[in-house]
């Protein structure tokens, strides 16, 4: 097929690599065939490949369905980068630009359309979706489709519908961890005819998994990075934490930063632009850091804390080695670690009562009638808002996921939108504005100047302060012009956000019969009191290679030790020294078979670091008789009957 010989050109062409990465192929060839694929890649594995290529292999667009913002924008961004003409539609984004980008995918030359599972059912994008020309359904981070995953999100059930409004049109799900049952479960969920699952070993052959035990997590963390080279990831639980850690490591130092969704937009970009540029060495961070970025000369993961579940450490501890070379992935652990795990995921599932109250408090916070409020999204401040109600941050904080969980709510924390500007009027019109509005003439002719026609059919991206430079006006004032315009309907100006937002995914229900399933959250706060288990057993094995527990924990069984972990190290040096021993206990042999001799000088006869074993195989041999002493005090070789 004309399509299968292309696509070692398209990846030429738009990524610059001669072959492909393995089982990749085989991904891109059976999408083409046109059969609904499910991808298992570890992190770094190259999942977005397997459904840009083919998408790009055949006429029509490919809708892209992931969760998190952060990854949609970084992909498109990347996407448009190589000359591919890409959107995304999310929230933040007003009615006016949804619409132009939905369009822009009915009737443009638009190869990619990712949007976040939300937005599926919305009667926007129901409408236009029918008119797109689909060539595929991609649907990252697929394990959110399952309530066996460890990130369940009931939005991407709505899946099913967009297969049913779709039904000629190949899905591609895609995941970096699954347990068999989650794999059965979104083949199950995506309505696959049968099963079709591509899974590249869970085994890296290049990362040594450690678990260490310690009472001075911050004392060993500075040995291994006093003793290593490298860039670093250190995880830690709370924001903090990341504060207090990056501050130890820069006293000591060792150029350090904090990340945490908390950040202001410039200040996260600023610090992991430096880490990525290695002018950091080592980013502290909680896990709101790593997802969409490849860097694959990391050395060295660190868990201060133990993650949530095994699935959430195999993506983080995986973000080291990708260049395949050797790294570490190492989890420092204190004595009441896992107990200390165990009560987080209890307080991470509160209540049906505070669920419903948290609900209630949302809805008065932001004046929401019943009824109302559907895709509407906000500017959220935990803290402010916790104090208004006399909650707890942390209760809040942990009562919102479980409303997403629900379907109700989404909260984007790590959320970014440039100010953005439209002309509404077409070039007659906003002439004839000019002439009859002298004030305004000269900001007009240079947004004409600087985005030219491209403002009269889209929203572009506006820097105030770039733009009043070259107006040579001060920003305050462009910024009441741009009001002012945009309330005249010349204009349309979106300012910045670069706060949390929170989306109501579901029209604002009455609190007191809020839909809420307590028996799926029952069963998933089982479900993460097990996973929590698994991990408290993962770090507390001291006699099993830590890549077979990960194999057996995903399904896939395996008798071969990587050889690299910590518990493989132990068992070589053991082997090593035992051969050791055996070698020196044949030394001794010898040497008094030849003649008996005094213990200090038979030691003299062995380099000093051999003292100690020299002197534990003489009496092992004197226990068993091999060896006596005579009178003088020499050692001497007694010939055993028998032998």
């Amino acid at each position: 097929m004309e399509n299968l010989q292309s696509i070692h050109h398209i990846l030429k062409t738009y990524w610059g690599y001669g072959q492909f990465r393995p089982l990749q192929e085989e991904i891109i060839r059976a999408v083409l065939a046109g059969q609904d694929t499910l991808a298992l890649l570890p992190t770094g594995g190259g999942k977005s490949v397997c459904f840009q290529v083919p998408a790009l292999a055949q006429e029509g667009l490919c809708l892209v369905v992931t969760p998190l913002i952060a990854l949609m924008k970084d992909q498109v961004a990347q996407l448009n980068k190589r000359g591919i003409a890409a959107m995304a539609v999310y929230s933040g984004m007003n009615r006016r630009e949804i619409d132009i980008a939905l369009d822009n995918c009915v009737y443009g030359h638009i190869k990619f359309l990712y949007l976040s599972p939300e937005r599926l059912l919305t009667e926007l994008f129901q409408e236009r979706v029918k008119r797109m020309k689909v060539n595929l359904i991609a649907v990252d981070e697929a394990h959110c489709i399952s309530q066996w995953g460890y990130d369940f999100r009931p939005p991407y059930l709505q899946l099913a519908e967009l297969r049913e409004a779709l039904p000629k049109v190949p899905v591609i799900a895609l995941t970096a961890t699954a347990t068999e049952r989650v794999k059965q479960d979104i083949q199950e969920k995506l309505k696959f005819p049968k099963p079709n699952v591509f899974q590249k070993s869970f085994a890296r052959a290049n990362l040594s998994y450690s678990c260490l035990e310690t009472e001075d997590k911050t004392g060993r963390l500075l040995e291994m990075l006093q003793r290593m080279s490298g860039q670093s990831i250190v995880y830690v639980r709370s924001r903090r934490q990341t504060a207090e850690v990056a501050r130890l490591l820069q006293s000591r130092q060792i150029p350090a930063a904090a990340y945490h969704a908390g950040l202001k937009f410039e200040e996260r970009n600023a610090v992991q632009q430096s880490w990525i540029e290695d002018r950091v060495r080592v980013m502290v961070a909680t896990n709101a850091f790593g997802m969409g970025i490849d860097k694959p000369d990391v050395r060295l993961v660190v868990h201060l804390d133990l993650p949530e579940s095994l699935e959430a450490y195999y993506q983080e501890a995986g973000r080291a080695g990708r260049d395949e070379r050797y790294a570490y992935a190492v989890i420092l652990h204190g004595p009441n670690d896992v107990e200390a795990l165990q009560r987080k995921v209890q307080e991470a599932h509160p209540s049906v009562e505070l669920i419903r109250r948290v609900y209630q408090c949302l809805a008065n916070y932001y004046q929401l009638a019943v009824g109302s409020g559907l895709m509407s999204s906000f500017d959220f401040d935990l803290a402010a808002f916790a104090k208004t109600y006399k909650l707890q941050p942390l209760e809040v904080h942990h009562t919102i996921k479980r409303l997403e969980g629900e379907g109700h709510l989404q909260l984007n924390e790590s959320y970014y939108m440039p100010s953005r500007l439209m002309l509404l009027l077409n070039n007659l019109a906003l002439y004839e504005f000019q002439l009859a509005n002298p004030d305004h003439d000269r900001l007009i002719r240079m947004v004409l100047r600087v985005y030219g026609g491209e403002a009269f059919t889209n929203y572009v991206k506006l820097s105030e302060r770039r733009l009043a430079q070259q107006l040579n006006m001060p920003e305050q004032e462009l910024r009441r012009k741009l009001d002012y315009l945009s309330k005249l309907q010349v204009i349309a100006y979106e300012p910045k956000h670069d706060s949390p937002q929170l989306v109501f995914t579901k029209p604002r229900e009455d609190a007191a019969t809020l839909a809420l399933d307590t028996r799926r959250l029952a069963t998933l706060r089982e479900r993460a009191l097990v996973q929590a288990r698994e991990m408290g057993r993962y770090v507390g094995t001291a006699n099993r290679c830590r890549t077979q527990l990960l194999l057996a924990y995903f399904g896939e069984a395996s008798d071969i030790r990587c050889r690299i972990c910590d518990y493989c190290m132990a068992e070589r040096k053991k082997e090593r020294e035992s051969q050791q021993q055996d070698a020196l206990r044949d030394q001794v042999l010898a040497l008094l078979q030849k003649e008996a001799c005094l213990p200090k000088a038979l030691l003299l006869q062995f380099e000093p670091q051999h003292a100690e074993t020299v002197i534990a195989v003489v009496r092992e041999l004197l226990d068993l008789g091999q060896l006596q002493y005579q009178e003088n005090g020499k050692l001497t070789f007694v010939e055993l009957a028998g032998r």
